[in-house]
């Protein structure tokens, strides 16, 4: 007999998950406009809505596309036009279920209605701008650039509202569940912990405050980041291959996940926090491990590397980047 499909919302241990994720469907999403491969080519990044019923890709060559994941064929999908260059990242206002933000590698930050196409609002002149991170309210977010200035913004506003000069390399950014602090993933292997909206250090080494703590637990430079929906663990992916799981309560590293082969470019948290997967640009397939063990508990076969992970918001269902194209494990498209 058949495992049981998936429901939504609905955890499974970890003795089962690997044969009920494993009988779910494979779908690949193929945009004939896009290139195709690796690296600089194919899908630079990928983003559920809130709900779950949309999907969002970006590519170097500057097309925008919102998928249905359950009509496979790129005619029900709907382009975004209007970049002029490569898309570095895109999110959905996390409160906001048809409201996409976009980032492109000329510094245009666009705000979109995808039901209407239409762009809401733009902000130019962010240089190099490839990080991006809504605030929970939905409210602001910010946007980095490869000086090292992170700017935060406003769906409503054509400038920033403030801007942050960083004096480390800085990677990623991600903020905590409250919106009450920014996570920094810098050059150097560290996660420094800073207050929003002030970007104030909030914990020091000493009681002089003269140096402030950070997470340190990579050997060379920290590229991502995400923080388990639960909160309980934040996960730092490094380009020493490396996956360190900390303790949001007294910030120890708990655990490493070192299976992987390459830099760790993407980490994505299932929607109840029990299972973590990493992308890399390097090295064929994707492991999923248990979040709370650190076993690996499932192997995904894929035909290259896979830079770009992000689980669904509500189930099991696990988006990734396969030579280029978007590929979805848990759908059933074209469903009647």
């Amino acid at each position: 007999m058949a495992p049981a499909p998936l429901r939504p919302r609905q955890s499974v241990a970890k003795e089962r998950f690997s044969a009920l994720f494993g009988a779910q469907k494979t779908v690949s999403y193929h945009d004939p406009q896009a290139s195709r491969g690796t690296g600089n080519h194919g899908l630079r990044c990928i983003a559920w809505n809130p709900l779950g019923t949309l999907i969002a890709t970006g590519s170097p060559d500057r097309i925008l596309r919102v998928w249905n994941p359950e009509r496979q064929n790129v005619k029900y999908s709907t382009e975004l036009k209007g970049h002029g260059a490569a898309i570095e990242q895109v999110a959905f206002n996390p409160v906001k279920d048809a409201e996409l933000c976009s980032v492109s590698s000329d510094g245009v930050v666009k705000f979109w209605d995808v039901r209407t196409k239409a762009v809401i609002n733009e902000i130019k002149g962010l240089r190099e701008a490839f990080t991006l991170a809504w605030h929970p309210d939905g409210e602001t977010l910010l946007v980095g650039n490869k000086d090292d200035n992170i700017f935060v913004l406003s769906p409503t506003q054509s400038q920033p509202i403030t801007s942050h000069q960083q004096p480390v390399q800085t990677n990623k950014l991600t903020f905590d569940h409250s919106g009450d602090r920014v996570f920094l993933t810098t050059g150097d292997g560290r996660v420094k912990i800073l207050s929003f909206p002030d970007f104030e250090p909030i914990y020091y080494l000493s009681h002089e405050h003269t140096t402030p703590f950070t997470l340190n637990g990579h050997t060379s430079s920290c590229l991502s980041i995400d923080l388990q929906p639960t909160a309980r663990f934040l996960a730092t992916g490094g380009s020493d291959s490396i996956i360190a799981l900390w303790d949001t309560t007294d910030w120890i590293c708990q655990r490493t996940l070192i299976d992987m082969i390459g830099p760790v470019r993407s980490i994505s948290f299932s929607f109840d926090g029990s299972y973590i997967v990493g992308g890399s640009d390097e090295g064929p397939g994707l492991e999923i491990a248990h979040a709370e063990t650190g076993e690996y508990v499932h192997s995904v076969k894929t035909a290259g590397p896979c830079p770009v992970v992000a689980w669904h918001p509500n189930k099991y269902c696990l988006a990734y980047t396969d030579l280029g194209s978007l590929k979805i494990i848990g759908v059933d498209p074209e469903r009647k």
